[in-house]
């Protein structure tokens, strides 16, 4: 993936956000639609979003500063001309997760072209005891599923912009088969106890952006399932969380490829892991894993820091006996300094089934307790460029 290409075609779709956020010739707002601070603006808000989306001219429906709750609600597209929702207050959910009508997620936007969501505003996904008690899906086959905050399905063309995502009751953000979005400057918080949050999960879609974002929450900051294709991750800080993560990949049948991902100008704080990619032994599925450029990145007490992982089989979920049939490829890690929370700073865990290939250290300086970190290989020959620790099998 070109770097140069996709930080153009951002920056033009920000400058087109910007243009239909100054050229709105119809202003919706839910007030006019009945809502009041305090109340339920369910209602209100789908009625303004009918009109604002039959509108043939660029509109924006606006929920000014306030407290609101919302009950669960769909966005459906198309619409007749770019639209902007621009909110400046805090929806509140339904503390309940059974008062959200069996819907796995809360707020859900789809099948719209140049969607613009903005306005420094607070979605508060209000997980918290009653929620995360529940929420046993790692190790629970029969687990109840529970809403996540956002879902963004069949997007294009779309920015969503200085906005929060506040204790999800599951993941914070959903994108499936959407094509050019970007995350600007958008914020997740949630502590590192709320099981299952993941902050920003993709999954078959293509042209994905995040970026100058803050992701703290108590699973992946940013997850990639399969499908993903150049997705770009620029300046986001990352913690608490378990790291910026590709996959779990190679558990579910007709898996797609994962292929050109870019890390860039990233801090991770505190976090279980740092950059990781993780696939499932003991199943049949094959898949590819290719093209994945980290670089310029900072580890604070990072636990570890750069991982390959395999064999990843949380609670016993497999045989590890049979390896994992994903083939990794391509993968570059570069500059990736500060301290690990573990003696193994690198760990490059391969299927003995599909070896890694074209694997590369450059630039690699991380410490443990006033030490050099160091490196666990398996199934791999790493090619080193300048500075990194050298392997042991």
């Amino acid at each position: 993936m070109d770097v140069k290409v996709s930080v153009t075609t951002l920056a033009l779709f920000l400058l087109l956000a910007s243009y239909v956020t100054a050229a709105h010739s119809g202003v919706f707002h839910v007030n006019k639609y009945g809502a009041v601070p305090r109340g339920d603006i369910t209602e209100a808000l789908k009625h303004a979003w009918k009109d604002a989306c039959a509108s043939t001219t660029p509109s924006k429906i606006v929920v000014p500063r306030g407290t609101y709750k919302l009950k669960q609600i769909t966005l459906r597209g198309p619409c007749k001309a770019p639209i902007n929702v621009l909110v400046q207050g805090t929806i509140l959910a339904p503390i309940n997760p059974n008062h959200l009508n069996g819907n796995d997620q809360w707020v859900r936007f789809e099948y719209i072209d140049f969607l613009t969501l903005s306005g420094g505003g607070t979605f508060n996904g209000r997980g918290k005891k009653m929620a995360w008690n529940q929420n046993d899906c790692g190790k629970n086959k029969n687990c109840k599923m529970l809403p996540m905050n956002f879902g963004f399905s069949f997007i294009k063309n779309s920015v969503i912009k200085d906005i929060t995502s506040k204790d999800s009751k599951n993941f914070h953000v959903n994108v499936l088969g959407c094509k050019n979005i970007t995350f600007n400057n958008f914020s997740i918080k949630a502590p590192a106890t709320s099981p299952n949050t993941d902050g920003i999960h993709v999954g078959r879609s293509t042209q994905v952006n995040i970026i100058n974002s803050k992701i703290g929450t108590g699973d992946d900051c940013i997850s990639l399932g399969d499908g993903s294709r150049q997705v770009t991750v620029l300046n986001v800080t990352c913690g608490p969380g378990h790291g910026i993560s590709v996959g779990s990949l190679g558990k579910y049948p007709n898996e797609e490829p994962v292929e050109d991902f870019i890390v860039r100008n990233c801090t991770l704080k505190n976090t279980d892991n740092g950059v990781r990619i993780k696939t499932w032994p003991g199943t049949s599925v094959t898949s590819i894993a290719s093209n994945f450029h980290f670089e310029d990145i900072i580890m604070v007490n990072v636990r570890n820091p750069i991982i390959i992982d395999q064999e990843y089989c949380p609670w016993n979920q497999c045989k590890k006996q049979s390896p994992s049939k994903v083939k990794i490829s391509k993968v570059t890690f570069k500059n990736i300094r500060g301290t690990s929370a573990t003696k193994e700073g690198v760990a490059l865990v391969c299927s003995s089934g599909v070896p890694c290939e074209t694997v590369e250290l450059s630039d690699i300086d991380l410490s443990f307790n006033g030490t050099i970190a160091t490196a666990k290989c398996a199934n791999v020959k790493p090619k080193i460029r300048r500075k990194a620790p050298t392997c042991a099998a």
